[in-house]
């Protein structure tokens, strides 16, 4: 039996798993006509409303595969020795309106789908890896966080934007992350470019602000072996995930952004779509898990000391560590989204130690983040909601449901 009847045998059983678990596996005609139209529509233009940030020497950092690449970073230092951190995310939805053929396909299915043999894409490729992906070298409209970034790593000034952006440098996790900590070559971007090197050493400050900060809050770090699918069109292969700075770097400007982004909703009176992991139920599974190592966790939830306890463990066993960071995952529980009012409190997120928490930094590839962006723009542009309260607690509940099935 040859590559591609295996190939075409596990294709076959992907599309049909995609439908018993309530996907939509391929794309309508309807959202083939929409994608013609947004294609023919030209290069998105700077308005009044939509501040020209081109000129701003803009980086990406992600998987060296990656094509749908959904954030972008630029910093400068401040007088005061602050530093202003921007990231910008893909404007999905200034070409993927509510109510449209794609985004009823997006909302259906909530999520990219990767299986064995196939990945079956949120939003047609044309878009995810093209007209709404931040890609190097190209005009892309973007939603900005505008974060002011203290000594201490607190973040109490930000606000959101919409720009037309351009990525000047497509940077990989493994190169940056090689060159930050093995002092391996520098990637030649970094030739290529002026100041780009200084760039990338100024938003590493800032994140491991940030860091600082949220451990200082009792974030807990875990470390899991990890892989991540080699993709050309179709999985290719996996590889092992090896973390390093350059990861660090952009997961730290993720959490702030997302947090901000939930903050920003709050302080504006909109209701919002959270990302909430709440405090263990089975916390006493943990304990006893400390205990075995002659470590005394307090009998209620605490994360400081969880923090501390985990830290101990990562420094004295790094071999085992991983396994120890998944047993206390599974029992802390996954995350699932909630629907918050003004004046309301749904829980924080337990890892990261956060109490406001929105995904808002992968709308190429999550549902919940285009939503998250709608409400956004709404504030921005001074716009009623374009959810309802109720709309908004069944998206929620369907993108859990999705999550669990994906």
């Amino acid at each position: 039996m040859n590559d591609n009847h295996v190939d075409g045998q596990l294709t076959q059983r992907a599309h049909q798993a995609m439908l018993d678990n309530g996907f939509e596996p391929e794309f309508s005609a309807a959202v083939e006509g929409q994608l013609s139209s947004i294609e023919a529509a030209g290069e998105p233009k700077a308005d009044a409303a939509i501040k020209d940030l081109r000129e701003l020497l803009w980086s990406s950092i992600d998987n060296a595969s990656s094509r749908d690449l959904d954030q972008i970073e630029w910093a400068e230092a401040l007088p005061n020795g602050d530093i202003r951190v921007l990231v910008g995310i893909a404007d999905v939805d200034a070409l993927v309106p509510k109510g449209s053929p794609i985004d009823d396909h997006a909302r259906r299915n909530t999520v990219t789908v990767y299986t064995e043999s196939k990945i079956f894409p949120m939003l047609p490729e044309q878009l995810s890896t093209d007209l709404t992906s931040l890609n190097e070298g190209v005009d892309r409209l973007a939603v900005v966080a505008d974060m002011c970034v203290k000594a201490n790593g607190d973040v109490p000034e930000s606000t959101f934007y919409r720009a037309i952006v351009r990525n000047q440098a497509q940077l990989a996790y493994e190169s940056i992350g090689e060159w930050f900590d093995r002092d391996g070559a520098a990637p030649s971007d970094l030739q290529r470019l002026p100041g780009l090197k200084d760039q990338l050493v100024l938003q590493r400050d800032a994140a491991t602000r940030l860091h600082a900060y949220r451990q200082a809050k009792g974030a807990l770090e875990f470390e899991s072996i990890e892989s991540a699918a080699v993709v050309d069109g179709q999985i290719k292969g996996i590889v092992s995930v090896v973390p390093n700075t350059a990861r660090k770097l952009i997961e730290n400007f993720m959490v702030a952004a997302n947090v901000e982004m939930a903050e920003f909703l709050e302080a504006h009176g909109s209701v919002s779509l959270r990302r909430v992991v709440k405090a263990p139920e089975r916390w006493e599974g943990i304990v006893r898990i400390a205990s075995e190592f002659g470590f005394r966790l307090p009998d209620k939830p605490d994360q400081p000391a969880l923090a501390a306890f985990l830290e101990q463990r990562r420094k004295e066993d790094p071999d085992h560590y991983p396994d120890l960071s998944l047993s206390i995952i599974k029992l802390i529980g996954s995350g699932e989204y909630v629907v918050e009012r003004p004046g309301e409190d749904t829980g924080g997120h337990f890892g990261l130690a956060v109490r406001d928490y929105a995904h808002s930094t992968a709308p190429n590839r999550r549902f919940t983040d285009i939503v998250v962006q709608r409400l956004v723009k709404a504030v921005i542009e001074k716009q009623t909601s374009p959810y309802a309260y109720d709309e908004l607690v069944e998206i929620a509940q369907h993108c859990n449901d999705q999550e669990r099935a994906a």
